[in-house]
């Protein structure tokens, strides 16, 4: 029902992707674009196991990666939409059973990346439940080749509940980008969607408890 209510709302975005399954798209991922979507694949994560009782809801989910590949001015740009397992324990330690879920998914994630030809423009965007500047954070960094175009900033990039310490919030949701060779790019990124916006016949609201990453590109050219 969301998946069409979101489809339905943007309009300005025609065309979408999605892997269908039984009650939400697989990893509850929805690409949009407004340009036509070449090509979409779904590749689901291979460490998904049930440490917790909460983590079945991980599994349920079948978290994985939604690719999208769309061409914007003889550019062709790779989009990887993912949303890793949570950390239930909050704790990144290398020994933790999270942490080390999460490591085998970044290292499937960084194998995707690399697998993209290096004529393309690739971004990896989501919500990977790391913080920026941990042991796995700088980890995928390192074997996908890819940057941070925030790196170092600390805002968290979610809203932590009722009586949960605030402290907690953590940067966790990321655009990371590898660039192809071209001259004269631009790279800008902020997060957005971070204020109450008007919603319909219910007042001011958040749009959701994470906040958007804006990734902003562009460029002069190709090389030759």
């Amino acid at each position: 029902m969301y998946r069409k209510l979101i489809i339905d709302a943007c309009t300005q975005y025609p065309a979408h992707a999605d892997e269908p399954f039984f009650h939400a798209p697989k990893g509850g991922l929805l690409t949009l674009a407004q340009v036509p979507i070449e090509r979409h694949e779904f590749t689901l994560y291979h460490a998904r196991q049930i440490v917790s009782p909460l983590a079945a809801m991980d599994l349920l989910l079948h978290k994985g990666v939604l690719l999208v590949q769309i061409g914007i001015a003889h550019v062709p740009i790779v989009v990887l939409n993912t949303h890793l397992s949570a950390n239930y324990s909050v704790d990144w330690n290398p020994n933790n059973r999270y942490a080390r879920i999460e490591h085998s998914q970044l290292r499937q994630l960084a194998e995707i990346v690399r697998a993209q030809p290096p004529e393309a423009l690739v971004i990896v965007a989501g919500d990977f439940n790391i913080p920026r500047g941990s042991w796995l954070y700088d980890d995928f960094l390192e074997q996908s080749g890819m940057i941070d175009p925030l790196a170092g900033d600390a805002r968290p990039t979610h809203r932590v509940p009722p009586g949960i310490p605030v402290h907690l919030a953590r940067s966790i949701d990321f655009a990371l980008l590898r660039l192809p060779p071209m001259s004269g790019v631009s790279v800008q990124s902020d997060l957005c969607f971070d204020q109450q916006l008007p919603l319909t016949n219910t007042g001011r609201g958040y749009l959701s408890d994470h906040y958007g990453v804006e990734l902003r590109i562009t460029w002069d050219s190709l090389p030759g």
